[in-house]
């Protein structure tokens, strides 16, 4: 997204605006990243991270907080908020691991698709009515192997936003909306999709700088700062939300319950980063990626220490990181400079940290390393 548009500048009504300095118009985005091979700095990655308090302060970060980007897959969990608030998930009992993964970018194991199918089959719907077509499905690269050795073609179901689809899908089987074009902008579906994001994000629908997503919904842009507050709300619904969003409160913390409650349905049980990161402080953090080398974590209450207040951070790779190891890396370094991480646990998480790459032998060749320090914010508002 060109940064020349105009930026969505909402802010929740009981946080005073401040005196606000802007990144240097024009600046290059700090480093955050190297890639070191053979003691060489082989290539390097810019980006941004933004950090704020449960009020929505800026606190800590680098580079530019109102760099605008889109969502993409970090849409998901607050798109859900639909489901729940249409009375969807009652109807249709839905559990908390099948919350979860109508907020995930699962990887296609079976377990994913077995929860899926139970879903479906609940709500009396069809696998053959997913629109989110099968581009790199499996991600699990296990599952992936073992369907090719027996030569299966992986479905829709086994694609990474599945469980998105099947989000909107119940929706629109609980409200008797149409069903083969629940995809659409205009469907009442994602239009109760786009009415929610925009009172989550603190915005009008009209408002709102949408795109369509690579599996064929519509996902939102906003600038980091912003997407930072609404993983602190995720994080903390009841501590953190003002007047207009306390309706929200039940919605948000049932979501947040059912992904830190199952992370391996938010992402897979190999090799996803959030599900490894949510595992590494179990109920302490909840997380999303989403395409083109962005993050939205949120930090409950106790994550950065005793009596620490919720927290929300974003981070973006400007590159877009195809192979996700920039923004794995700054992600494990942003949370070990917040507190978040003690040495035992980034032992733990060093091949997320520190993502290798290996010779044929499995012999560690070059090394993703984070290569930055967040500071205060203190001049942003």
């Amino acid at each position: 997204m060109s940064q020349t548009q105009v930026r969505p500048t909402s802010r929740p009504t009981n946080r005073p605006a401040l005196p606000r300095a802007r990144y240097p118009k024009g600046a290059a985005a700090p480093i955050l990243v190297e890639v070191r091979r053979g003691g060489v700095v082989e290539s390097r990655h810019r980006g941004h991270v933004v950090q704020v308090d449960a009020r929505g302060r800026v606190e800590t970060g680098i580079g530019d907080p109102d760099y605008v980007t889109s969502l993409r897959s970090a849409v998901k969990p607050f798109a859900l908020a639909a489901v729940i608030e249409s009375g969807a998930a009652e109807a249709f009992h839905l559990t908390g691991p099948e919350l979860a993964i109508m907020a995930a970018s699962h990887h296609g194991e079976d377990a994913h698709v077995r929860t899926l199918q139970a879903v479906l089959r609940r709500a009396g719907l069809s696998q053959a009515l997913l629109a989110c077509g099968t581009e790199l499905a499996p991600l699990d690269k296990l599952t992936a192997a073992r369907l090719a050795r027996e030569g299966e073609s992986p479905g829709p179901i086994r694609h990474m936003c599945s469980g998105f689809h099947v989000g909107s899908l119940v929706l629109a089987r609980h409200a008797g909306w149409t069903l083969a074009d629940y995809w659409r902008p205009e469907h009442a579906a994602q239009q109760a999709v786009r009415d929610v994001v925009g009172r989550i994000f603190g915005a009008k629908p009209s408002e709102l700088i949408a795109a369509i997503d690579n599996c064929g919904v519509q996902t939102y842009a906003f600038s980091l700062t912003t997407i930072a507050r609404a993983f602190a709300l995720l994080a903390d619904p009841a501590g953190t939300a003002d007047a207009a969003r306390k309706p929200l409160i039940p919605t948000l913390t049932r979501i947040r319950d059912a992904m830190v409650g199952a992370p391996e349905m938010v992402g897979g049980t190999h090799d996803s980063s959030d599900t490894k990161l949510m595992r590494s402080r179990p109920g302490l953090i909840v997380c999303k990626g989403g395409a083109e080398g962005l993050r939205g974590i949120g930090l409950l209450s106790g994550a950065r220490g005793a009596n620490s207040g919720a927290a929300g951070l974003a981070i973006k790779i400007e590159d877009g990181d195809g192979e996700s190891r920039a923004n794995k890396s700054v992600s494990v370094e942003a949370l070990s400079q917040l507190g978040v991480l003690d040495g035992a646990a980034l032992e733990r998480l060093n091949e997320v940290h520190r993502p290798p790459s290996r010779d044929p032998r499995g012999i560690e060749i070059a090394a993703t390393v984070p290569n930055f320090q967040l500071a205060p914010f203190s001049e942003f508002g």
